[in-house]
C-alpha cells in the first residue's frame, strides 16, 4: 500500500483534491469479514450503513476549484472502500432470485455466450451498452470501442445524457464547441454579476460557493430557482436577487431579460457586429416577451427582469459578468432551446470569449465532461467527432487499425436505448457500467420491467444496487482509490486519478474485463487493462478533434500542469476558450432564435385522462440533497450520510399542505398516471404553492423517478426531469406495496424496506 496519494474526489465534477493517507491501524486487508472472498452471498437489500474504521485518511488539498476544502462527500468517501457490503466476486443469480458468487471464468464464458447468442437471434444491435459520466476517461473511451469493435453493435449511451446533453447541444449550434466552463472556475472569482439559473451548488458542491462570494458582495449575484434553495439564499441581505420563476418558464424569463438589454441599449453592439451572427433574427423573436408579459408567464414581478437586466449590464462593464446554467433550466423538453436563450443573452452582453466575462454550464458528474467527449454518447466518436462524419470514421479507423466499415452509425440515445429493452427489436443482452439506471431513469417503473424483460443483463459495480441486483450476472470493479486514470473536471481540466490502496482479490478493473471479453470474443483492433496506454491511444484518437488531448500525457500530470483541452500537442492547452474565434467556420458564435412551444405531450395528456386522484395536479421538481450523490448507491451506505439524510421527504408550501390536511411530518402518496412515491411531508415557504421537491437519490416506494416522463427534448434527448404533474393525499394504510408491484412484476423478489427501519 502507498501513502500520501493526491488525488481527486470520487463524486461530482467540482472534482475536489484530496490527499490520501494510511491510518495507524488500517484493517488487515482492506475487507470486513461480511466481504471477504467466499462469504455469505451480498443480500439483495442494501445493508445498512455503518460506518467501520476507514483504509485512509481524507484531507483536503489546496486547488484552484475547492481551495483545500471538501464538502460532507468528500470527507467520507474512504469509508466506502470497506464497506461490509462491497461485491468482491463475481455474482450470478440463479432460479431463486439470489446472488450467488462464481469464479471469474465463469462469469467471463457465461458473458461470451449470451453476447454470442444474442447476435446470432437478434442482430449486432440486440446487444447494448449503458455507460456512466463517472468511468475514467481511459474506462470511457475504451467502453466506446469495446461496445462498437467487439460487441459490434451502436447500441451505446450513457447517464450524462440525463445530464449534460441540452446544454452541449446549445453550446455546439452558439460556438461550434461544448464545454462545461469554457473558463477557469477561479475567473469567476473577480466578477461583479453572476446570473445561475437552475443550480443549487451550496447543495450540490459547496465548495463551488467561495467563488460566488465577490459577486455577492458586489451585490450582484441572481440566482434563477422556482424554490429558496440554500444558493438562492446566499443572496440575502443585500447579495443580489432571487427570481422565483413557475417551472418550465425559464425560457419565456431569459427572453424577457434578453428583450430589456435590447430595448434599453445594454447591449454590446460592436461585439455583436465583430463576432456574432443571426442577431436581426434574435432581435423580432424577443420583441413580444416584454416585462410585464413576462410577468404574466412566470411570475416574477417585471421589475426584478429590468433590474436583472441592469445588473448584468453594469456588471459586464466593472469587473466582468457570466451567465451559469445548470439542470433545472436544461432537464426540459425544451431544455436545449433554454440553454441557447441563455447563451443568446450572454452574446447581447459580450461576455462569451472575453478576457473576463463568459457562459458556461455546471457538468454534474464526476467525469460528465471527459465521458461524452471520448465514445460512450450514441452519436459521438472520441475527440468529440461526429460518428456520421466520414471524416471522422477515417480517422478512427485508422487508430484502431479496423476498416471503416466495421465502425457500427449512431445508436439511440439513452431513454430510447431503455425503452428498447427487451424489446423484439430492441436490446435484449445489456453492459451496465457506472449507473443506476432503476433509480436516476425517467418512468423508472418502466425502465425496471425493462431490465426484468432482457434475456441477459451484466452490471458492473462495486455494490449491489437496485440495478444491479436486477442483474444476471455483478462484476465486481475497482473504486476510486483503487485505480488509475485520468479525470476531466468542469472547467474542462484534465486531472489525475491515483491508486492509494490495493483494491481486494477478487475485484477488477473495467478495463480489464473489456480486454479479456474482447479477447474471448476475438474482437478487431488492440484493447488493454493498463490505464497509461489506453490514454496514450486517447490521445491519438482524439488528435484533430474538437476536444483534442494529443498534447497532455501522465507525466505533465504528475508534474501538476493544468492541462486545459482543447490541448493539442505541441501547444500549452487553452485554459479561455473563444479569445479570438468561436469554433464556427467563420469564427462567429451564431444567434439562435427560440420561442417557448407547447409543453404538454400527448403521454401528458393522457396521464392525466388515467389519473384516478380528483383535485388539481401539482408540478414536481426533481433535485439533490448536499448529503447524497446521484442515485444514492454510494452515499446511502455512509453511515454519516444517511443519518442526516435517511429518507426523502416531499417539500410542499404550507398551504398546498393545508388544502389536503397535511401536517409537517406526516406521510403522503405523490401520484400519476406512471406511478406512486410514499414519502414523509416537509412544508416550507421556501417552495412556490404550486410546487413540490423532491430528491431522487432514494429507491422504491421513495423513488422521485416512478413520477417522471420519458418525454425528451427533440435535439439533445434530455429527458422531462422537472414538470412532472403529480397529485398528492395523505397517506392511507394499504399505500405501501413492493416495488415489483409498481413494476408490473408480481414475483416477490426484493420488496422496500425503509431507510428509517433500516438504521434503526
Amino acid at each position: 500500500m502507498t501513502t500520501g496519494a493526491a488525488t481527486h474526489c470520487p463524486y461530482c465534477a467540482l472534482q475536489c483534491a484530496m490527499t490520501l493517507t494510511s491510518p495507524a491501524a488500517p484493517a488487515a486487508n482492506g475487507l470486513t469479514p461480511a466481504s471477504q472472498p467466499g462469504s455469505d452471498p451480498v443480500p439483495a437489500a442494501p445493508a445498512p450503513a455503518v460506518d467501520t474504521p476507514p483504509l485512509l485518511t481524507v484531507a483536503g488539498r489546496d486547488f484552484p476549484t475547492n481551495r483545500g476544502g471538501l464538502c460532507r462527500k468528500g470527507w467520507t468517501s474512504a469509508s466506502l472502500l470497506n464497506h461490509r457490503g462491497r461485491v468482491t466476486e463475481p455474482l450470478l443469480k440463479g432460479a431463486d432470485g439470489v446472488h450467488r458468487p462464481v469464479s471469474w471464468d465463469e462469469a467471463l464464458t457465461l458473458i461470451v455466450s449470451a453476447v454470442q447468442q444474442a447476435r446470432a437471434e437478434h442482430g449486432p444491435d440486440a446487444v447494448g451498452v449503458f455507460g456512466g459520466g463517472g468511468l475514467t476517461n481511459e474506462k470511457a473511451y475504451q467502453l466506446g470501442k469495446f461496445a462498437r469493435l467487439a460487441l459490434g453493435t451502436s447500441r451505446i449511451d450513457y447517464n450524462g445524457r440525463f445530464c449534460m446533453s441540452s446544454a452541449a447541444a446549445a453550446g455546439m449550434r452558439a460556438f461550434g464547441l461544448d464545454r462545461g466552463l469554457p473558463f477557469p472556475l477561479a475567473d469567476l472569482d473577480a466578477a461583479s454579476a453572476i446570473l445561475m439559473l437552475g443550480s443549487n451548488v451550496a447543495e450540490t458542491m459547496p465548495p463551488f460557493v467561495q467563488h460566488l462570494q465577490g459577486a455577492r458582495d458586489a451585490g450582484g449575484l441572481i440566482v434563477v430557482d422556482p424554490r429558496r434553495s440554500a444558493t438562492a439564499a446566499f443572496t440575502a441581505d443585500g447579495g443580489g436577487l432571487h427570481l422565483q420563476p413557475l417551472p418550465g418558464t425559464d425560457l419565456a424569463l431569459l427572453l424577457g431579460i434578453s428583450h430589456v438589454v435590447i430595448h434599453e441599449g445594454l447591449a454590446d453592439a460592436a461585439y455583436i457586429a465583430d463576432r456574432t451572427t443571426g442577431y436581426e433574427t434574435l432581435v423580432r423573436s424577443v420583441g413580444s416577451f416584454w416585462p410585464e408579459r413576462v410577468q404574466s408567464i412566470t411570475g416574477v414581478p417585471a421589475g426584478l427582469i429590468r433590474d436583472t437586466a441592469r445588473r448584468l449590464a453594469d456588471g459586464a462593464a466593472k469587473g466582468g459578468s457570466y451567465i451559469l446554467t445548470g439542470r433545472g433550466v436544461e432537464q426540459h423538453v425544451d431544455g436545449t432551446d433554454t440553454a441557447t436563450a441563455a447563451i443568446n443573452l450572454a452574446l447581447l452582453l459580450g461576455l462569451p470569449g472575453s478576457a473576463r466575462s463568459g457562459y458556461g454550464t455546471l457538468t454534474g458528474q464526476g467525469n460528465g465532461q471527459g465521458g461524452r467527449e471520448h465514445g460512450q454518447k450514441a452519436d459521438q466518436l472520441p475527440g468529440y467527432r461526429k460518428i456520421t462524419d466520414p471524416a471522422a470514421r477515417a480517422h478512427m479507423a485508422g487508430v484502431w487499425g479496423v476498416p471503416e466499415s466495421l465502425i457500427p452509425g449512431p445508436g439511440l440515445p439513452a431513454v430510447q436505448l431503455l425503452k428498447s429493452l427487451g424489446q423484439p427489436d430492441g436490446v435484449r443482452c445489456l453492459f451496465v457500467h457506472g449507473a443506476n439506471v432503476a433509480v436516476s431513469a425517467p418512468d423508472a417503473n418502466a425502465v425496471i420491467a425493462g431490465l426484468r424483460s432482457l434475456d441477459f443483463l451484466v452490471v458492473c459495480d462495486f455494490f449491489l444496487s437496485e440495478t444491479a441486483a436486477e442483474a444476471d450476472l455483478v462484476l465486481p470493479v475497482t473504486q476510486w482509490a483503487e485505480e488509475e486514470g485520468t479525470l476531466t473536471n468542469l472547467e474542462g481540466r484534465v486531472l489525475r486519478r491515483r491508486r492509494a490502496i490495493t483494491p481486494p482479490p477478487g475485484v477488477r478493473s473495467e478495463l480489464w474485463i473489456m480486454t479479456r471479453l474482447a479477447e474471448l470474443l476475438q474482437a478487431p483492433s488492440t484493447y488493454s487493462d493498463d490505464p497509461e496506454t489506453v490514454f496514450e491511444e486517447l490521445r491519438l484518437a482524439s488528435s484533430g478533434g474538437l476536444a483534442d488531448y494529443s498534447g497532455i500525457d501522465y507525466a505533465m500530470l504528475d508534474r501538476g500542469e493544468a492541462a486545459y483541452w482543447p490541448f493539442p500537442a505541441g501547444t500549452a492547452g487553452t485554459p479561455r476558450l473563444f479569445l479570438d474565434a468561436f469554433a464556427h467556420a467563420d469564427g462567429r458564435a451564431v444567434f439562435t432564435a427560440v420561442t417557448p412551444r407547447r409543453r404538454t405531450s400527448p403521454a401528458a395528456a393522457a396521464e392525466r385522462d388515467r389519473a384516478v386522484q380528483p383535485g388539481k395536479p401539482m408540478t414536481l421538481i426533481t433535485g439533490r440533497l448536499m448529503e447524497h450523490y446521484q442515485s444514492g448507491a454510494q452515499t446511502r451506505r455512509v453511515a454519516a450520510l444517511l443519518d442526516a439524510r435517511p429518507e426523502a421527504r416531499l417539500q410542499l408550501h404550507p398551504a398546498a399542505a393545508a388544502a389536503q390536511g397535511i401536517a409537517d411530518g406526516d406521510f403522503v402518496a405523490v401520484s400519476n398516471g406512471r406511478g406512486e412515491v410514499s414519502c414523509r411531508a416537509e412544508l416550507s415557504t421556501d417552495i412556490r404553492p404550486e410546487t413540490v421537491f423532491l430528491p431522487f437519490h432514494f429507491p422504491e416506494l421513495e423513488s422521485a423517478n416512478r413520477l417522471t416522463e420519458a418525454a425528451t427534448d427533440p435535439i439533445s434527448g434530455m429527458p422531462e426531469f422537472k414538470t412532472s404533474k403529480v397529485w398528492i393525499r395523505p397517506a392511507l394504510s394499504g399505500d405501501a406495496v413492493s416495488v415489483d408491484a409498481l413494476a408490473g412484476d408480481h414475483s416477490g423478489v426484493h420488496t422496500r424496506v425503509l431507510q428509517a427501519e433500516e438504521t434503526s
